[in-house]
């Protein structure tokens, strides 16, 4: 039976983002830094198909583990409209340990047995749990609840779709469904529903190197949250925070890998246009006017546009006499 509006809404899942004030000021100035990048990424528009093949392969590379060999296929556009359902996880999970011997028999199936998620040192041995999860009996129930609250949470507007992402992400490594694979399934998880949510620069950066050289905040975060998991005051606040923060930085790769590729990207469309025209030009060098009248810039437009290219290196200025002229500094 569906249950009404105000009663999904009192669901445990939602009633654990009242997060406090001070909190919630936290969050948020970390999410208008990444909502900085993804509003600003469009301009990747303009970059060549095989130079974004080139970068949306580099999230591949940096992937660790057995998610490596499924994530360039499911970074595609099937992203927009994907809903997250029990079968796409178990098909995810199914293929994710297809190349891992050892783990066959687990492949798609929920686990038979205890799992408790265990923090080791880096000789392998146990220094502590960070929480025990949910019985394998209660998975199946939990699960179905869990995916039927993204609808929820899209039907609403009171909270930012990062937030809802980190809560239900947490939920999902809490209940740690799988028997192995919980962690690697959570991450393609989130950068499927990153690029769902428009979030494009999961296409050529990852977070797992992020998450493996933070280890010790990805344990203590799950920890502190998981110890008033299910209680009446659940408290989700240090696991958000690191999930934004994780986000953030995989922002900020993905800025950089463009920076490295290619400086098309941080050009303007009048900019890319006298660069396309003096690349195909017959002159060697050509003078302000001769912009003007071939692309039919205003002159103020032009002006700027030579000064930001200059700057950038991209072109160079010859003087000679009163005649200014340009040139482009590597000719192509």
């Amino acid at each position: 039976m569906s249950r009404s509006m105000d009663e999904r809404l009192n669901i445990r899942l939602s009633k654990r983002l009242n997060l406090k004030p001070d909190v919630v000021e936290e969050i948020y100035s970390v999410i208008s830094k990444i909502d900085a990048v993804k509003q600003s990424w469009s301009i990747t528009g303009k970059l060549l198909p095989q130079t974004i093949h080139k970068l949306t392969h580099s999230v591949i590379v940096t992937s660790t583990g057995a998610s490596n060999r499924i994530e360039g296929n499911k970074l595609s556009d099937s992203y927009k409209d994907m809903n997250i359902t029990e079968s796409l996880i178990l098909q995810l999970h199914r293929d994710m340990l297809k190349y891992s011997e050892t783990d066959q028999r687990d492949r798609g199936h929920y686990k038979f047995g205890s799992n408790r998620v265990e923090a080791k040192d880096v000789n392998g041995d146990l220094v502590g749990v960070i929480f025990d999860p949910t019985p394998p009996h209660l998975v199946a129930k939990e699960m179905q609840e869990l995916v039927e609250w993204p609808a929820l949470s899209q039907e609403t507007t009171y909270k930012h779709p990062l937030i809802l992402m980190a809560n239900f992400i947490w939920e999902y490594l809490a209940i740690h469904l799988f028997q192995d694979g919980n962690g690697r399934t959570s991450r393609l998880l989130t950068n499927l529903m990153l690029m769902r949510d428009g979030y494009l620069f999961t296409s050529i950066a990852s977070h797992e190197k992020y998450i493996e050289n933070n280890k010790l905040d990805y344990y203590e975060s799950l920890n502190k949250t998981q110890l008033s998991w299910k209680t009446e005051s659940e408290d989700v606040s240090k696991w958000i925070l690191f999930f934004l923060n994780t986000i953030l930085a995989q922002s900020e790769d993905a800025l950089a890998i463009l920076k490295r590729n290619s400086v098309d990207y941080l050009l303007s469309e009048n900019q890319l246009a006298i660069l396309a025209w003096m690349r195909t030009s017959a002159k060697e060098t050509v003078t302000r006017k001769d912009l003007i009248e071939a692309l039919n810039i205003p002159a103020r437009t032009v002006e700027a546009a030579i000064k930001r290219l200059f700057d950038m290196k991209q072109i160079e200025r010859l003087v000679s006499g009163r005649a200014t002229r340009y040139k482009l500094a590597h000719l192509r």
